[in-house]
């Protein structure tokens, strides 16, 4: 079992960047594809970013690519979502994930592991 934890998560105004990281406080992520994923409320859970082990391969949901950038530094086994010129629909949880094979995944049902997710609120 690996535990993830997310991080970064708060309030922020339109306009505005926050970063959030993933990290697995008893495993290392250096070797494992991740996927970033949000839920807003009432609504279904919808892809964000995700990148492979290597770090060379990276996709994004529709429309975030160009504000969302996925990264991560293996010495530290942490991943890493930078977003900026946060709108306000970006309000959600954020969820991290991973594990469940080696190339790029962008559905939930692709990775094993999760973390119990950080409230990101964008306010108008």
């Amino acid at each position: 079992q690996v535990q993830l934890v997310e991080s970064g998560g708060g309030l922020v105004l339109a306009g505005g960047s926050l970063r959030l990281s993933c990290a697995a406080p008893r495993r290392t992520l250096s070797n494992v594809r991740v996927g970033w994923f949000r839920q807003a409320p009432g609504k279904e859970r919808d892809f964000v970013a995700a990148i492979t082990w290597r770090g060379d391969i990276t996709d994004y949901g529709d429309s975030l690519k160009g504000r969302f950038t996925i990264s991560r530094d293996n010495a530290k086994g942490t991943v890493y979502l930078q977003m900026n010129s946060l709108k306000p629909e970006d309000t959600a949880v954020y969820y991290c994930a991973a594990g469940g094979g080696v190339r790029l995944g962008v559905n939930s049902s692709d990775y094993v592991y999760w973390g119990r997710g950080t409230q990101v609120t964008v306010s108008s």
